[in-house]
């Protein structure tokens, strides 16, 4: 496995300096909705689990503790549509951007192999390509294309609800291109982080589908994983906690390479997931706070002249001006207003005429950008 840094793009965030100094010029100061990175207190409920196993001399274990993995599989059976899950399958990672950056390489995929991920999409999925020197195929279609024209795809990434645009796969759409990948003997895998963010009517009655629904899969998880992180529904960032499930043998290859490299969960981190994963309340606590935040800025963007696209679910506004214009220039507009937001062109690779908005800044400081934004 070679590290192909010199392949790798700047940090797109160290672009946005100059703007967040515009920003917190303002006289109210900067209201920084550039980065979906949660200000919500933990629940308490799990920095209690946390704390009652800080005494934890030991190692723990890479594959998780057993009731780490029980709770992920009742959670799935629970919340996600997916009954059966082999706990076995279920393997907790340090948050899910080192899985999303490393699972090209711990494949073994390289030159020759393509790596297909969605258009627009966080930049993470491009980068576990560069760095595993596999070929980075961005696709629109959820790689439908890719998987029917090319004989090199190896990986699948797919993303529901999308970063930054809160697209969601349906059954359907999961279905298809489930069957297209094991026709070519591709591995998909789903990033379903925002899933239980759902804000458009449909989902909020129906619940985001996972991609081991096994409508998707026919109750087969052979050839695909799902990749969860409980950053965002728990305010759980801080904690690096995650997991990936789905196939039993993909799995069992990722634990074994991840018991080599020593990337293990620490003890007191698997047992707040625990708790976490156990309790539904506090995530619909979460949700109903998000609501808020995404009803307050929606209006006042569109108050503002601005046009809301997509963003079904998730933590993001997809948000382009109705005249049209650069990204970038929207970026400076609004950092002129004391709003910082990240340019859609750090998600396409190209020209873009959005902006991603994030909902987590506090409600005080979500209320005072919807007062700029409305000249009031």
């Amino acid at each position: 496995m070679g590290l192909h840094t010199t392949a790798l793009p700047d940090f797109p965030w160290d672009s946005l300096a100059p703007f967040a100094a515009t920003a917190r010029a303002h006289p109210g100061g900067i209201v920084d909705l550039s980065v979906g990175t949660p200000v919500d207190p933990t629940p308490a409920l799990v920095r209690e689990a946390l704390v009652a196993a800080a005494d934890s001399p030991g190692y723990p274990t890479t594959h998780g503790t057993s009731e780490l993995r029980e709770a992920v599989v009742a959670w799935f059976a629970r919340t996600r549509g997916v009954p059966g899950l082999d706990p076995a399958a279920v393997l907790p990672t340090v948050g899910s951007k080192e899985l999303v950056a490393t699972l090209p390489s711990w494949l073994g995929l390289g030159a020759g192999d393509a790596v297909v991920f969605p258009e627009p999409a966080y930049p993470t999925y491009d980068v576990g390509a560069l760095l595993a020197g596999a070929t980075p195929v961005p696709a629109s279609d959820g790689g439908l294309a890719a998987l029917r024209e090319r004989s090199d795809v190896r990986l699948v990434w797919l993303n529901s609800p999308g970063n930054p645009d809160g697209r969601v796969l349906g059954v359907e759409q999961l279905a298809e291109i489930v069957a297209a990948a094991r026709e070519v003997g591709a591995l998909v895998v789903s990033d379903e982080c925002y899933a239980e963010l759902p804000w458009a009517p449909r989902w909020v009655a129906e619940g985001v589908p996972s991609v081991l629904d096994p409508r998707v899969t026919g109750g087969d998880p052979t050839g695909v994983l799902a990749v969860y992180s409980l950053s965002k529904r728990s305010n759980l960032a801080g904690y690096r906690a995650a997991f990936v499930a789905g196939d039993p043998a993909v799995v069992g290859r990722l634990l074994e390479a991840r018991k080599h490299a020593g990337l293990i969960v620490p003890g007191p981190v698997q047992a707040a997931m625990t708790a976490a994963l156990a309790d539904d309340a506090h995530v619909a606590e979460q949700r109903d706070r998000y609501a808020v935040r995404r009803e307050l800025l929606a209006g006042a963007l569109e108050g503002a002249g601005y046009v809301v696209d997509g963003s079904e679910a998730g933590l993001y506004l997809w948000v382009r001006p109705e005249g049209g214009q650069d990204c970038w220039q929207t970026v400076a507009d609004l950092a002129g207003q004391g709003i910082l937001v990240a340019p859609g062109s750090f998600y396409t690779g190209g020209p873009s005429e959005h902006v991603r908005v994030a909902l987590t800044a506090a409600d005080v400081r979500v209320r005072e950008a919807a007062q700029r934004l409305l000249g009031a």
